[in-house]
């Protein structure tokens, strides 16, 4: 008879033995040690140099079938392990990064002739890139940067947010699981069981690592731009929304709803504060009460305000405890008994909730004269992150102002802010927006650098 001890090394064997299991001992890529990780991405890039775009393209294709076979683990593992955001909405995210990241297409050769030869420019790699993740989208960000940064003939090593360590994890194994189905090398992403400043440090220092790339806030975008490296910084942003007289307003009521609720608001795309002509101010409030938002008045939104922001000297930040939380548990926090999507309060254009990037399923609702009011107010919100900005309006004169006014990145029309990146509107998909270094929505020509091989006097067919 089998004794206990026996018994369980047994079923631990079976667990670690399972596809897509996920365990301190057979995660592939994740390393105890920085020093370990690039050792054996060094190696994986190596490799990587005799492989065809074909064979990386076939790479590709196996990460989104597995991404779009485990996207439901990965958000419930995202959920439970950092208590943000909501598991359907993250299951959405993961599907978008299966579907709508782009591969090998992405790089685009360039052929120039002439009486004196033949110039050829190609995209190609930088060889090994570190790379920074948040603990919003963590295992988002590791697929959709894996995808990229492969497709470009690249190896990747992370230094994933340590809040996010186990579900960054889980994206990196599952990564090296794909291309290793698909014939690709051993550990041609890797990670840190335990990432710390310290291994993160140790990654932009290294020489081994060419290109640096941090999808996070501003001290992580300044600390890789003052590197000394290449560095591709994607930062915060306050995207505002503007509603005016001309738009469909029982729509655009739907859509900000959808759009600053998405993932309990935790994408840096999202609706943050919403300007609204005074004259359909109610209407639009209106029509999102009735789509899953809850209006708060009166000195409630005081206690909301004390409840989710920290007050240092006249400087408010968010309260940590919570990013990406479900309105309904922010209400209870307050002594409301309500679950809607979204919470809602009309609040003058100096609130706390107009200046501060919350990243919870909090939208304040200004009210404005008119569009130069709209526009000025909305463009003072965005900080000059030139992250992202939206508006509702039929009148495209309005639509011309305000984008070229605000500047940002992603400008979306008529929709929710999710169709910035592919949800519902054309175009790819990231979640590597890099506003300050100015790459805007990150793809596998981001990460890769040009060169040119030049013929003279030969191969002329005209």
């Amino acid at each position: 008879m089998l004794d206990e001890k026996t018994i369980g090394q047994i079923i631990e064997n079976v667990i670690n033995n399972m596809p897509g299991a996920i365990t301190k001992t057979n995660q592939k890529g994740v390393f105890d040690t920085m020093g370990e990780a690039l050792c054996a991405v060094e190696k994986a890039y190596k490799q990587l140099k005799n492989y065809s775009v074909a064979q990386r393209e076939k790479m590709i294709e196996n990460i989104r079938r597995l991404t779009l076979l485990e996207a439901e683990n990965m958000a419930r593992l995202g959920v439970e392990e950092t208590g943000m955001g909501r598991v359907e909405d993250k299951i959405i995210k993961h599907q978008l990064v299966a579907n709508k990241t782009p591969g090998t297409e992405d790089l685009k050769p360039q052929a120039i002739t002439g009486d004196e030869g033949l110039t050829l420019i190609e995209m190609a790699p930088y060889g090994i890139i570190g790379s920074i993740t948040p603990s919003t989208n963590p295992s988002e960000t590791v697929i959709c940067n894996s995808m990229g940064m492969i497709a470009g003939g690249n190896a990747v090593v992370f230094n994933p947010h340590p809040n996010a360590k186990r579900t960054s994890n889980y994206a990196v194994d599952l990564v090296n699981r794909a291309v290793l189905e698909a014939g690709g090398p051993e550990n041609l992403v890797v990670s840190v069981k335990n990432p710390t400043m310290d291994s993160s440090n140790e990654m932009v220092t290294s020489p081994l690592v060419k290109l640096l790339v941090a999808t996070g806030g501003p001290g992580v975008v300044k600390m890789l731009l003052s590197s000394g490296k290449k560095a591709i910084g994607a930062g915060a942003g306050n995207p505002p929304v503007i509603v005016d007289d001309t738009a469909d307003i029982i729509k655009a009521g739907i859509d900000i709803v959808k759009g600053a609720s998405f993932d309990n608001n935790l994408p840096c795309i999202a609706e943050k504060e919403c300007f609204v002509f005074d004259s359909v101010a109610g209407k639009l409030i209106d029509s999102m009460t009735q789509n899953g938002a809850y209006l708060l008045k009166g000195d409630m939104v005081d206690k909301l305000l004390d409840t989710v922001l920290i007050k240092n000297e006249k400087k408010y930040s968010i309260n940590k405890d919570w990013v990406g939380k479900d309105a309904g548990k922010i209400l209870k926090a307050i002594g409301i008994d309500a679950d809607p999507r979204l919470i809602i309060c009309e609040v003058p254009a100096c609130h706390p909730f107009v200046s501060v990037e919350m990243m919870m399923p909090i939208l304040p609702i200004v009210r404005v004269k008119d569009i130069d009011e709209a526009i000025e107010l909305a463009v003072k919100a965005e900080h000059g992150c030139r992250h992202s900005a939206h508006i509702h309006s039929k009148n495209v004169d309005r639509l011309t102002r305000f984008a070229r006014e605000v500047e940002t990145t992603i400008f979306v029309k008529n929709a929710p802010s999710y169709a910035g990146i592919g949800a519902g509107g054309e175009g790819y998909t990231t979640f590597t927006i890099a506003g300050p270094t100015g790459e805007g929505l990150t793809a596998a020509h981001s990460f890769t650098r040009q060169r040119r091989c030049v013929l003279v006097d030969g191969f002329h067919i005209v």
